[in-house]
């Protein structure tokens, strides 16, 4: 059976909408809420060594289906099988291909297979629906000293889900690592 692992640029108060860019009024805010630490960073580069494939929503796919081609930093990623979940995409972009997954349940037939980690990065409500069902076995989250307010959360409210951290660190930027593994 594969790992899945939701990886997320969060807030303090749990917000992971338009880290990058996007439509939150802030958008783009892990650009501007600290000084720039390569050693943060260091956890998408192994993230992106390790991956065996993407798993995306429709909305975070849009949104990175421009970009991701074109970005040398994300070579690997761009080489690797990408799965869209969607009940409304008819085919992904012909110059950033991927098979489109219609239920958690084409998920679960895909985690259930041999090979290596399944990433999920953005894609907040893929992410609720796949905890909801059980189907994430660890947050990869690196916790920006910032507080929003409003915006899509990773964590929503019922399905209690009890996570022991396997691996932490804090930056000199105040920018926190944590990694849990969900306990079963």
């Amino acid at each position: 059976m594969r790992t899945l692992i939701v990886t997320e640029f969060i807030t303090l108060d749990g917000i992971v909408d338009s880290p990058g860019g996007g439509d939150h009024p802030e958008a783009g805010w892990t650009f501007r809420a600290v000084d720039h630490d390569d050693a943060v960073y260091e956890l998408k580069d192994r993230e992106q060594r390790e991956a065996g494939c993407l798993l995306l929503g429709r909305v975070t796919y849009e949104e990175f289906a421009p970009h991701w081609p074109s970005m040398e930093e994300f070579a690997r990623y761009n080489s690797l099988p990408r799965y869209v979940v969607s009940r409304t995409l008819d085919e992904t972009d012909p110059t950033w291909p991927g098979e489109v997954l219609r239920s958690l349940d084409d998920v679960r037939r895909l985690k259930e297979g041999e090979g290596d980690p399944i990433y999920v990065h953005g894609s907040a409500t893929l992410a609720r629906s796949l905890a909801a069902e059980g189907l994430v076995d660890r947050y990869h989250l690196l916790v920006f000293p910032l507080l929003l307010g409003s915006g899509k959360r990773l964590f929503g409210e019922g399905g209690t889900q009890r996570l022991r951290l396997v691996e932490s660190a804090t930056y000199g930027n105040g920018v926190t690592l944590a990694c849990y593994a969900v306990r079963r």
